[in-house]
């Protein structure tokens, strides 16, 4: 499990606003060498920017909604502010700001602010809507609200993203003149440029060692994923069911997550609860953390709570696998997701590739009024977010070969002809 719990009591980390320091290490290139050095990201290309130029220039308060696929998406959107030439703030999960002082403060340079994701963070959510209204520089939220690494499958946004640009839009209202706030979703798409055959070989290789296999080679390269796929699969199956399950995919992992988190819904809220797996797993971190980190518990709970927090874990990786991922179209870049998100799951960790390209498309800007219609089933504004990032998403997932085409010219190499 990664470290992104927390054991001690909440405290808000403010982002600075001097713009020196940003502007200082946007003249260097330092989101450029970052992304090089720690992602393997050593292109990109920004698209739509002048729509963004446009909102600010026009005097609105700009709020951007990436979908978020890789970790390295905070520092890829440097290079869109830089081409947008302006500087963000952005809300980050308080686990990032725990990694040590110097890293601590150039995040908060950089314009972030901590939010706890594990309860209702009121100064969080008052300083973002603060932020935004002011209309100084563009505020980032991931709607989200974790890395996915699916690159062309949205999953579930969370809800308050379209309360601070509401509550926003509702302070800006009242100013001289009325100000406007508006919302740019920003699609996010990593291309793998690399031999994918070589890749993969290496990733899956090291993974069926650990399930002390021979490596599968005989295998074609889906079937191969899709054996390590439900190999993992069956390890948790076993261990949770004490047996391998039946059913198909999409049915085996619901079958596995329910097994996770029912025992602990009964155990914590009275009983089982139905709805997708985040807002399930959030509401049990809720009743799970606040003992833990008020030191209120002995050993012997402490132990048993860490248990259950992997557990809850667990079950939120197990959703974040669309399960007709690569059978719908099977790309170079889903592939790579697949197989990164097998590593990271098992290992906690996950190997720098390199040789990958980042796009970011900026959407158009979308009007957010003051006020919610109460009256529509699903958040308007959030169903437009939602709609206008799947949209570049299927866009964007087109640009990504196919893994024929990737591995035929890796194992074929075009001829060069004399003369």
């Amino acid at each position: 499990m990664q470290k992104i719990i927390v054991e001690r009591p909440y405290q808000f980390v403010p982002a600075y606003h001097n713009p020196l320091f940003p502007s200082l290490l946007q003249a260097i290139r330092w989101p450029d060498m970052l992304l090089r050095w720690t992602e393997g990201v050593d292109d990109s290309e920004v698209r739509g920017v002048e729509l963004l130029k446009e909102s600010m220039a026009t005097g609105h308060a700009v709020l951007l909604t990436p979908n978020h696929p890789r970790t390295a998406d905070p520092v890829a959107l440097g290079l869109l502010s830089r081409a947008a030439g302006c500087h963000l703030y952005a809300m980050a999960s308080w686990h990032l700001f725990q990694h040590g002082w110097v890293k601590t403060q150039i995040i908060r340079l950089m314009g972030a602010f901590s939010v706890n994701r594990e309860g209702v963070d009121r100064q969080a959510i008052n300083v973002a809507v603060d932020l935004l209204a002011a209309g100084k520089r563009p505020l980032v939220i991931f709607p989200e609200g974790a890395t996915s690494r699916t690159a062309d499958y949205l999953h579930a946004l969370l809800d308050g993203v379209a309360f601070i640009a509401r509550a926003a839009a509702k302070k800006r209202s009242k100013t001289e003149p009325a100000g406007k706030v508006v919302v740019h979703p920003i699609g996010m798409k990593y291309l793998y440029r690399g031999n994918l055959a070589k890749t993969a070989d290496e990733v899956l290789t090291s993974i069926e060692h650990r399930l002390s296999w021979q490596p599968q080679r005989q295998l074609d390269l889906l079937s191969r994923v899709a054996k390590v796929g439900m190999g993992l699969l069956s390890l948790k199956e076993i261990e949770y069911f004490g047996q391998t399950q039946t059913g198909t995919l999409a049915e085996r992992l619901q079958k596995l997550i329910d097994r996770l988190l029912k025992p602990l819904e009964e155990r914590w809220l009275g009983a089982a609860q139905e709805g997708t797996t985040v807002p399930r797993v959030r509401t049990l971190r809720t009743k799970i953390l606040p003992d833990m980190v008020a030191g209120k518990i002995d050993a012997a709970e402490k132990q048993r709570r860490w248990r259950d927090l992997a557990d809850l874990y667990l079950a939120q990786q197990l959703s974040s696998y669309p399960p007709e991922y690569l059978t719908t179209r099977l790309s170079v870049d889903r592939v790579l997701e697949t197989i990164e998100k097998f590593e990271e799951d098992l290992t906690d960790r996950c190997r720098v590739h390199g040789k990958l390209k980042v796009i970011m498309q900026v959407a158009p800007a979308i009007e957010v009024s003051p006020e919610r219609d109460r009256k529509a089933p699903i958040d308007p504004l959030m169903l437009q977010i939602q709609q206008s990032l799947q949209g570049m998403m299927d866009k964007l997932s087109l640009e990504s070969p196919l893994v024929d085409e990737q591995t035929a010219a890796a194992i074929f190499p075009p001829v060069e002809k004399n003369g």
